[in-house]
C-alpha cells in the first residue's frame, strides 16, 4: 500500500515559478515509480514528469521540457516538481501517483493517486 500526498500549488501569475512536492508513506520507496500528472478544464488527464528507480530514469512532457525538473529524495520519501516560466496552460489540477513494477508514463500504468492540488496561473 502506497498512499502519496501532494504540497503545493495555488494561485501564480504566467512567467512565475511554482515547486509542487509528493511526500510518499507506504511500500519501499526507492524502487517505485513516481510521476505526476495533470488535468486542465476541459482535458483528459496527462503526464508531465516523472522518475523511476531512485532517479536513474526521469521523463518530461514536450510542454513542460526545459522548464521543468523532477527530483526525488530517497531519504526524504518525497518528489518535487519544479516548474518555471509558468503559462495559463499550466492551469490543472496536479497529482502525484505511484507505480510499484516497472516504469511507465501512462497513467492507466499507475497503481496509487494523490488527491490532487490546484495550479491556476493567470495570465
Amino acid at each position: 500500500q502506497v498512499q502519496l500526498a501532494e504540497l503545493g500549488g495555488g494561485m501564480e501569475q504566467a512567467g512565475d515559478s511554482l515547486r509542487l512536492s509528493c511526500a510518499v508513506s507506504g511500500q519501499l520507496f526507492s524502487s517505485i515509480t513516481i510521476a505526476w500528472f495533470r488535468q486542465g478544464p476541459g482535458k483528459e488527464r496527462e503526464f508531465v514528469a516523472g522518475t523511476g528507480r531512485s532517479g536513474g530514469i526521469t521523463s518530461y512532457a514536450d510542454s513542460v521540457k526545459g522548464r521543468s525538473t523532477i527530483s526525488r529524495d530517497n531519504a526524504k520519501r518525497t518528489v518535487d516538481l519544479q516548474m518555471n516560466t509558468l503559462k495559463p496552460e499550466d492551469t490543472a489540477v496536479y497529482y502525484c501517483a505511484a507505480r510499484i513494477q516497472g516504469v511507465s508514463w501512462s497513467s492507466s500504468d499507475y497503481d496509487y493517486w494523490g488527491q490532487g492540488t490546484q495550479v491556476t496561473v493567470s495570465s
